[in-house]
């Protein structure tokens, strides 16, 4: 398998393991150091409460490329394939919108974050690395809006029934 090939089927999965485990690692270190020693840090907090933030902009991403945002979709039970897809296109083109108004808004965050040469209390690291959490979980989002419509044009174009994703009821 390609690693191009690889990094599309696995990269935000293994970018949230990374961020789960640093956030699970470093609570647990600091409850231990809380409770033992009495004596806990601000940079633990603070890797915590940010690893946190990736892990929620890159999940939604995950999400997007798995269809698994929360949806009401009683109505597509009852359209044909290509209706469907007409409609799953309709909410990704929607998506994409959102998105491209959410990237603009949010680099222009980090760009004020640059200018002025914030930096985090704890850690004293700049506090560009924690704000790109929201460019970065929108730029994926995009990405896989990209493909989820060249996914559902094909389906629209060939009949086929279109990807939905894992069904949490049926």
């Amino acid at each position: 398998m390609s690693i191009l090939r690889r990094l599309d089927r696995d990269a935000e999965r293994w970018l949230l393991l990374v961020f789960y485990v640093m956030l699970v690692v470093t609570m647990a270190v600091e409850v231990i150091r809380r409770e033992v020693f009495s004596y806990s840090s601000v940079w633990g907090e603070e890797i915590v409460r940010y690893s946190f933030i990736y892990l929620a902009w890159i999940g939604a991403a995950a999400a997007v490329k798995e269809r698994a945002h929360i949806r009401i979709d009683v109505v597509m039970h009852y359209l044909g394939p290509r209706l469907k897809a007409l409609l799953y296109i309709f909410g990704d083109l929607v998506m994409v919108a959102v998105a491209m108004v959410a990237l603009y808004w949010s680099w222009e965050a980090v760009l004020v974050s640059a200018k002025f040469g914030s930096v985090s209390a704890g850690l004293r690291v700049s506090m560009v690395w924690f704000i790109m959490a929201v460019p970065v979980g929108f730029s994926l989002m995009l990405f896989r809006l990209v493909q989820s419509l060249f996914r559902d044009f094909r389906s629209l174009r060939d009949g086929t029934p279109v990807f939905e994703g894992d069904k949490l009821f049926d």
